[in-house]
């Protein structure tokens, strides 16, 4: 007997983890967990908060946290993936073993600078937003796409499309 299935979404800040993964939630029917929403619920912090409050390493810390109750959770679910969680080995291997579609929302620095305006809510992008997510996502995207199972660029492609293109490939549907 197979698990009910899981989405995890991995990607950058901006990328559209969010918004894609409530839009795949009204397609599909399945309930979406967002990183944002429960950091905060098991730190009583947001991530900013807690980078300054606490310190990379705890920042890190909750966000294995974070992991392991989207992975801990029955299925079917949509979640999404907090950006670190790549750069621990453990958790990168805990991605790999799920078994689970891990799509990695993949966006430009260019378009993610765009996104995320003046960087305002968003942990470890200083003064210069565009600067600090060509920094991040030159160390990440290597550990995206080792992790994923699939990849979706989306620069250009509006959430519901990425959502419904998604939706295809986890239930094996034809494309539209």
């Amino acid at each position: 007997m197979t698990s009910p299935p899981k989405v995890l979404l991995v990607g950058m800040m901006g990328a559209g983890k969010s918004t894609v993964g409530a839009a795949l939630s009204t397609r599909l029917g399945w309930p979406y967990l967002d990183n944002d929403v429960l950091l905060l619920r098991t730190t009583g912090r947001t991530a900013p908060e807690l980078l300054a409050e606490q310190g990379s390493q705890a920042l890190r810390s909750a966000e294995s946290t974070v992991l392991t109750l989207l992975l801990g959770m029955p299925g079917p679910l949509i979640g999404a993936v907090p950006g670190g969680c790549v750069l621990d080995d453990t958790d990168r291997g805990r991605l790999h073993a799920a078994g689970c579609t891990v799509a990695w929302l993949r966006c430009s620095p260019a378009v993610l600078a765009r996104r995320v305006g003046n960087g305002a809510g968003r942990a470890r992008l200083g003064g210069d937003p565009a600067a600090g997510l060509a920094m991040l996502a030159a160390e990440r995207d290597p550990l995206y796409a080792e992790v994923a199972t699939c990849r979706l660029d989306v620069d250009l492609v509006p959430a519901g499309v990425v959502a419904r293109q998604l939706a295809e490939l986890v239930l094996d549907l034809p494309s539209n």
